[in-house]
């Protein structure tokens, strides 16, 4: 192998190692961000008597729970952050849909809940 292969397979492997670094930031910066979020949605006092307790602590458990398992896996890859973001879709949007229903579907946007970004799904 020439010196000018080489450089170019190395050059190419290291911009596709950048790029899956990157893509792995930020699914867990997404990931994250819709943690908080949801934790934030919960807690705000605009929502009180409007969600129950165990629908509140369902959604700090499990916020909770992918902010202490992204914390102790700094490394988690995309497809990790994907399944993360998949279960915390489960158990937040049945609530927060009720939630934006009984409030004639504006409540989601005034509290700054739904999807980080504008309230679109991310796009993996």
């Amino acid at each position: 192998m020439t010196k000018a292969v080489a450089r170019r397979t190395l050059s190419a492997w290291s911009r596709k190692l950048k790029s899956k670094q990157r893509n792995q930031v930020s699914s867990k910066n997404l990931l994250e961000s819709y943690a908080f979020n949801m934790k934030a949605t919960a807690e705000d006092g605009k929502i009180q008597g409007k969600i129950n307790e165990e629908e509140k602590q369902k959604i700090f458990d499990k916020c909770n729970g992918i902010i202490n398992g992204l914390d102790k896996n700094q490394t988690a890859e995309k497809e990790e952050s994907e399944h993360w973001y998949k279960e915390l879709e489960e158990v937040c949007n049945p609530i927060i849909t009720m939630l934006s229903q009984s409030a004639g579907g504006m409540l989601v946007g005034c509290l700054g809940g739904g999807f980080p970004g504008g309230g679109a799904p991310p796009s993996w």
